[in-house]
């Protein structure tokens, strides 16, 4: 009998110390477990978007544009000359919108340069020449979006010439080839692209196909300007 009580404190003691370890082993594990640092998720990084934000607002409802960029044109300043000035000056052009699409556009420009002539006695080669001219027509609005637009215009006026303000000596302009001071029609054909900036601010280039009739003969000149388009006011829903 004592043998057998002996053999259960002994079985009853290992029991004891089984629990223990088993107890142990698990607060160990579980300690592990809460020192594991579990990286976050990854996320997807959105995609930048193609849109600028400043344009967005753009829709094109404004109801003026108003337009001044630096301007060339090639002209041939009289009649029986071979070959033509290129001419350097401004333009300036407004817009306003009667509709979306439609618009009547009043325009003014200058240009200014020297003009070669015939050979004379008179020691004269390069004077100075200059027009102004003035027009208006319809304008239509092409494609567009909040980057850009196209803008065709058809523009009927005048325009005024003076070909003789650096000539003296008495000489005349029509004595050098060129055509006489005076007023004469004017006519324009072409557009503009404009690069947006902003709701409000272009970049314009605006090229043209000129006409004009000095001295009762067409003259054709290809003329283009480069500035800023400024939109104002809304129109009415």
């Amino acid at each position: 009998m004592k043998v057998i009580g002996v053999a259960e404190r002994k079985l009853g003691t290992a029991v004891v110390l089984l629990g223990m370890g088993l107890l142990s082993i698990g607060l160990l594990l579980g300690s592990i477990a809460d020192a594991q640092v579990v990286p976050p998720a990854k996320t997807i990084p959105e995609a930048p978007s193609l849109q600028n934000e400043t344009l967005q607002k753009l829709d094109y409802r404004n109801k003026y544009d108003i337009y001044g960029g630096f301007a060339s044109s090639h002209f041939n300043s009289g009649p029986y000359l071979v070959a033509g000035a290129n001419l350097g000056g401004f333009d300036v052009q407004g817009t306003m919108w009667l509709k979306m699409r439609i618009g009547a556009t009043a325009n003014v420009r200058g240009y200014y340069g020297t003009q070669g002539v015939l050979p004379n006695p008179y020691g004269i080669h390069g004077p100075f020449v200059y027009e102004h001219q003035f027009m208006a027509g319809p304008a239509i609005r092409g494609p567009k979006n909040e980057h850009a637009a196209l803008t065709f215009h058809g523009l009927v006026g005048g325009a005024y010439g003076i070909f003789d303000s650096a000539v003296d000596q008495g000489v005349t302009g029509p004595q050098l080839g060129l055509f006489s001071n005076g007023l004469a029609l004017a006519m324009a054909a072409g557009g503009s692209l404009d690069l947006n900036r902003s709701s409000k601010l272009s970049l314009r280039i605006s090229p043209d196909y000129l006409v004009t009739r000095f001295g009762g003969k067409s003259q054709n000149e290809f003329a283009i300007s480069v500035g800023v388009l400024y939109r104002l006011s809304r129109m009415r829903k």
